[in-house]
C-alpha cells in the first residue's frame, strides 16, 4: 500500500484520495454473480450457455457478468483440479517451519527455495509460533522421509520443524465467495 504513495509523488492529497478509495473499494455482488461463481466452482468449462440457464439470465448478462468479474480479478483464471492420489502422491504433511531470524532477507530466501521444490504445494506465511505452514505431497512416508531430511532440512536459517500427518480431509474448498 505504501508503494502506492510513491507514484502520486506530483499530486496533492486532494487528488491522491479518490484513486486510492477506489483501490479499496468493496466489491458488490449480486445473488446472480454469486450464483455464477457457484457453478463455476463446481464446473470451471461450463458454457456461457449452460450457465444462463442455470442462473435464469440471457448469454449476453452472463457474458457481461463473467467478464466483469475476471477485469475486477475475482475470477483469477481458470484450472484443472488434480487428483493427487490417483497419480501416486496419496501422503500430505503439513509442516511447520520456524526460521532463526524473522527478517525480510531470510524470508524471501526461504521463499525462493520452497518455490523450488515440487513436493511443497502449498506454503503460508503464518503468525504466531511458526513462520511458516506447508503443505507436503509424495508418494509415500519414505518419500517424505527423503524429502525431509534431503531437502527440507539442508535450506540454511531454519531453527525447527514440525510434521502433523492428516488422518483425512473433512472439508476442502476452493475459495470463499458468499
Amino acid at each position: 500500500m505504501i508503494n502506492q504513495f510513491y507514484s502520486y509523488e506530483n499530486e496533492g492529497i486532494l487528488e491522491i484520495i479518490p484513486k486510492i478509495s477506489k483501490k479499496l473499494e468493496k466489491t458488490t455482488m449480486d445473488r446472480y454473480d454469486i450464483e455464477i461463481l457457484h457453478q463455476l466452482v463446481s464446473d470451471g468449462r461450463m458454457s456461457v450457455n449452460d450457465l444462463s440457464a442455470t442462473v435464469h439470465l440471457s448469454q449476453t448478462p452472463v457474458a457481461r457478468r463473467l467478464k466483469k468479474l475476471e477485469e475486477k480479478g475475482i475470477i483469477k483464471g481458470y484450472t484443472a483440479l488434480i487428483d493427487e492420489k490417483k497419480l501416486g502422491f496419496a501422503f500430505s504433511v503439513f509442516v511447520s517451519v520456524r526460521l532463526e531470524r524473522q527478517i525480510d532477507e531470510e524470508l524471501a530466501r526461504f521463499e525462493a527455495r520452497i518455490e523450488h521444490l515440487p513436493e511443497v504445494v502449498d506454503c503460508w506465511l503464518m503468525t504466531g509460533n511458526h513462520d511458516y505452514l506447508l503443505r507436503v505431497v509424495t508418494r509415500d512416508i519414505e518419500d517424505f522421509e527423503k524429502f525431509l531430511v534431503g531437502q527440507l532440512t539442508k535450506i540454511g536459517g531454519i531453527s525447527s520443524i514440525e510434521s502433523s500427518i492428516p488422518l483425512r480431509c473433512v472439508k476442502s474448498g476452493h475459495a470463499r465467495y458468499r
